[in-house]
């Protein structure tokens, strides 16, 4: 098999850029979740992290996005092993994760909202619903882009420019898990107590 040249390549500096990105990225969950922390506890005498956010719930969403990171990372492996199909089907699982967690992100925050407990309400669910919708924004980019980047290679199969388009890709979805992550130990875990 022909693997790029991890040092001196076009590909190197790409995925290295996209590290520079993901970085970026990083800061700005980082100021999310230090916000959120800050005025966690600014109910305006509304209901607190403890009485809103259903753990269990939580959980299955987490297993779902960590579903994710696994079934993008084995398409990575048959991405570098030029196997199109199988590449293909494990992108497209990850789709369908991706999807699925989206909309239970959704359905949580709609019966939020139709509770009465929307983002005017106080400073923490001001807080919440900015760093659950910057996550979410990021999900439906990786969905996009995870068809966007599919269909050439269905149609030309692989290319150095495809694989390094699918790394950055694959990068991508292991940094929205590990954001997860983040968040879920930050409002939901800590917002038990």
């Amino acid at each position: 098999m022909n693997y790029p040249d991890t040092h001196h390549d076009t590909y190197s500096k790409t995925v290295f850029g996209f590290w520079l990105y993901l970085l970026t990225d990083f800061v700005l969950f980082a100021t999310l979740l230090a916000s959120y922390f800050v005025l966690r506890g600014s109910t305006f005498g509304g209901p607190t992290a403890a009485e809103l956010f259903p753990l269990p719930f939580t959980l299955v969403q987490s297993l779902i996005l960590l579903g994710c990171s696994f079934t993008s990372g084995i398409a990575g492996v048959f991405a570098h092993q030029k196997r199109k199909w199988a590449t293909f089907h494990w992108f497209i699982l990850t789709f369908i994760l991706g999807a699925l967690f989206l909309w239970m992100e959704w359905e949580g925050c709609l019966q939020l909202i139709e509770a009465g407990n929307d983002w005017r309400r106080s400073a923490f669910l001001s807080a919440y619903f900015t760093l659950l919708g910057t996550h979410a924004v990021h999900i439906v980019f990786a969905l996009l882009w995870t068809l966007v980047l599919l269909f050439p290679i269905v149609r030309q199969g692989f290319t150095s420019f495809s694989l390094q388009r699918l790394t950055c890709l694959r990068l991508f979805w292991q940094f929205i898990n590990l954001i997860w992550v983040g968040i879920f130990t930050i409002v939901y875990l800590m917002g038990e107590n």
